[in-house]
């Protein structure tokens, strides 16, 4: 099916309205939608917690990481689930690798790679969903700025994405 153009297509799919890198080819929703996570737990392989690090202490933060929308918080937060950072976001057949969006040096937004090379994201309390990294870049997400990766030896099946 090709792409359409305009106010027809976003009002087909409002998700290529928000994300001008979607097109109607190029991502499969996976879930419905729920408020269940979002896209930081969804990156952490978790989907029954919000993870976020608000002050007050609402959502879910590892203990010990400041809870601050900072590069340095997040990139914190992954290094204790075994991620580091990395150049390249291709696939490594050894690892497994996680993005961070910013716009304006704030978070925004996570994905998590899957075995096929492809990438899955949770849109905040919507639904989660398979799309390429640079799908989901621009106004809203921002910029990909930071890829870390783990070793994807003895990671489960849900998070690699069979």
């Amino acid at each position: 099916m090709g792409d359409l153009g305009g106010e027809q297509r976003d009002s087909m799919n409002p998700l290529l309205g928000r994300f001008p890198g979607l097109s109607t080819g190029n991502h499969r929703i996976a879930s419905a939608a729920t408020p269940s996570y979002n896209c930081v737990a969804w990156a952490a392989a978790e989907d029954n917690r919000w993870w976020w690090p608000d002050p007050m202490e609402v959502s879910y933060w590892p203990p010990g990481i400041e809870r601050t929308e900072s590069i340095e918080a997040f990139i914190a937060a992954f290094s204790l689930l075994g991620y580091t950072r990395c150049e390249g976001s291709q696939q490594e057949a050894a690892f497994e690798k996680i993005a961070l969006y910013l716009v304006d040096g704030r978070p925004t937004h996570m994905a998590r790679q899957l075995k096929s090379g492809r990438w899955t994201s949770k849109l905040g309390s919507s639904i989660d969903m398979e799309h390429g990294l640079m799908d989901l870049a621009g106004n809203e997400y921002g910029s990909i700025v930071v890829i870390m990766r783990r070793s994807a030896v003895n990671v489960s099946s849900k998070t690699t994405g069979t």
